[in-house]
């Protein structure tokens, strides 16, 4: 029972969570750290740990005097390798809450393998601030949270090569030093010691990689790949993350969801003995953003976008009147319980509706089905409350949120409202798992700072059939064969079929505003490439740790991840990015400017 092959060694015939009632009478060899130590005198309790859990272990003078003496010198932490004899606890020490809780192991050989300074935490405090926790890592990873988080994590990964060999994939790497190739964020760049002035690019993903396999006949690859991208950080944002990427020739868009799909069902299964039912559910791009403000909805609640312009059709209200004549809207989400809200916290949604870009916010609470209490109430005619509570299907207790803008941008303000109300009301605890697919989203969206088009997704991505004819004189109504899966309000992957065509793929990088000398210089291996004959192909990107952190029910991506960076890009144990020496910098020719301070 206590007995483990895999990890039994010489130093260690089972692991400290493994012994149980049926070692009673043997003789078991454990190793791991001290998690606490207890005096009382003539017997010595310690908590022996490792990445299975606790056992018990008793120093006693009338069983072993030389093993007892040498526990006296023990301190949280320290390592210890010891030999002993398993026996059943009596029945008032018995404890419940510990696998091991029905025995303990009298100790009679004892090694104190590496003393430990006192650490600036206990390792079973789970109230330590996070900065504390990064600079410490090494303590922090030892604790049964970060165990379970990144062997959580390790399951992923197992399961999806063991899924992935079983369809008929080929694993295949991709370099890290790779060239180049703006597709969106920021490249990290390394200079190059043996081609002076010349420089690496660490890749944002493996993409075009991934597409020449499939020129050179693969059929079906994937990767567990690293990537990294210079870019502003978040809670499920890294500098360097892994991603689950996939590619397949000679397949549509249904065949690439079918394989994912399949996927989702199996590390559900496995990893938390969920079953998850298919296929999930779908929202064209336009519907998403109509509903819910987003292209990642979160649909374990409902609380959708409704347009109500129709209702004001006729208002004498200065700003629905305004925002009417403009040919702009009036929307609105339905909060179905505002008892515990108290004005001030109305007037607060005012004020976060403006911090989202909002020109305000009007609030409606409904005191009963013919009574509505807002600071605008008095300007409703009889007929617009009566359509609005019928329209709305309102009851008591029932908030009304409202903003009338621009179409897209108060739908975008209501989903984010959206989003922020659901958390204040738990909507979304313990719903369980809510995936869809977005699809059929715009090739490109208008970037209005640089005021040229972007690629929504990335310039490989392939233009539906049925309007590819607008690629020269309305770039912005071409849609694409593109896909995300999302999970409870999360992104997790991103994909699309992919251009085959080199007339295609060069127009799409003109309309990007890429010069001739540009596509040459990033993307002419590439374009060489397609023109010895390239399949129809497609594939998707999973956010490996957006997904280990979505199954271990975590909030923060560093939750999973073994070393991460902060917000601010920086390694708390490492103290890295750090300076290197002006030789180094010499080898690589590379030299430092210094920026020039404002002037006063």
């Amino acid at each position: 029972m206590g007995k483990d092959k895999m990890f039994g060694t010489s130093l260690r015939s089972s692991l400290c969570g493994k012994v149980d009632k049926g070692n009673i009478g043997n003789t078991v060899k454990l190793c791991g750290w001290v998690n606490k130590r207890r005096d009382h005198g003539n017997l010595i309790f310690v908590d022996l740990r490792d990445f299975t859990g606790l056992v018990q272990l008793v120093f006693d003078p009338n069983y072993n005097k030389k093993a007892h003496s040498i526990a006296k010198g023990i301190r949280n932490e320290h390592v210890l390798c010891v030999e002993g004899d398993v026996r059943k606890r009596t029945e008032d020490t018995i404890n419940p809450d510990l696998k091991t809780g029905e025995v303990e192991v009298f100790v009679k050989d004892i090694d104190i393998s590496s003393k430990a300074l006192t650490p600036p935490f206990g390792i079973d405090d789970n109230k330590i601030d996070e900065m504390t926790r990064l600079k410490y890592r090494y303590l922090d990873l030892r604790t049964p949270r970060m165990q379970k988080n990144l062997r959580t994590s390790a399951k992923v990964i197992e399961n999806t090569r063991r899924y992935f060999y079983d369809n008929g994939f080929v694993e295949v790497e991709t370099p890290i030093l790779a060239k180049s190739t703006p597709e969106g964020a920021r490249d990290f760049l390394v200079p190059s010691r043996i081609n002076p002035t010349k420089f690496y690019a660490l890749p944002q993903s493996p993409q075009l990689f991934k597409q020449i396999l499939m020129f050179s006949g693969f059929d079906r690859i994937f990767q567990i790949a690293r990537c990294f991208r210079d870019e502003d950080l978040r809670a499920d944002r890294q500098l360097e993350f892994t991603q689950i990427d996939l590619e397949m020739s000679f397949v549509k868009r249904e065949d690439i969801i079918t394989i994912i799909e399949g996927l989702m069902q199996r590390l559900f299964k496995d990893i938390l003995s969920i079953d998850i039912d298919i296929p999930f559910k779908r929202l064209d791009y336009t519907e998403s953003i109509d509903r819910y403000g987003t292209d990642k909805p979160d649909l374990r609640y409902d609380m959708g976008i409704k347009d109500i312009s129709g209702i004001f059709e006729g208002s004498e209200i200065k700003i629905f009147k305004s925002v009417l004549e403009k040919n702009q809207r009036i929307k609105c989400i339905v909060v179905e319980d505002s008892s515990g809200f108290a004005r001030k916290d109305l007037d607060d949604l005012v004020d976060t509706a403006k911090k989202y870009g909002a020109g305000g916010l009007v609030w409606i609470k409904v005191e009963d089905e013919k009574r509505l209490n807002s600071p605008i109430a008095k300007f409703f005619k009889d007929e617009e409350k009566k359509q609005l509570i019928d329209g709305l299907s309102l009851k008591k207790d029932n908030l009304v949120l409202i903003i009338a803008d621009e179409d897209k941008k108060n739908s975008e303000i209501l989903g984010q409202i959206r989003v922020d109300m659901a958390k204040k009301l738990g909507l979304a605890e313990n719903k369980g798992y809510e995936f869809v697919w977005v699809v059929d989203f715009p090739l490109f969206e208008w970037d209005t700072d640089e005021g040229r088009l972007n690629s929504m997704h990335h310039p490989f991505t392939m233009p539906t059939e049925d309007t590819l004819e607008k690629l020269d004189d309305k770039p912005l109504e071409v849609m694409s064969k593109a896909y995300d899966i999302v999970l409870n309000g999360q992104e997790i992957g991103g994909g699309s079929i992919r251009i085959n065509d080199i007339d295609i793929q060069r127009k799409i990088f003109g309309l990007l505003g890429l010069t001739e000398k540009r596509i040459e210089e990033n993307f002419g291996f590439f374009l060489k490439a397609l023109e010895y004959g390239a399949p129809p192909h497609g594939g998707i990107a999973l956010g490996m740790d957006r997904l280990s952190m979505n199954l271990g029910g975590l909030e923060n991506i560093r939750e999973v991840i073994a070393f991460p960076k902060t917000q601010s890009g920086v390694c708390m144990m490492t103290d890295s990015p750090s300076s290197v020496s002006e030789k180094q910098l010499q080898e690589v020719f590379v030299k430092i400017i210094k920026k020039k301070q404002d002037k006063d």
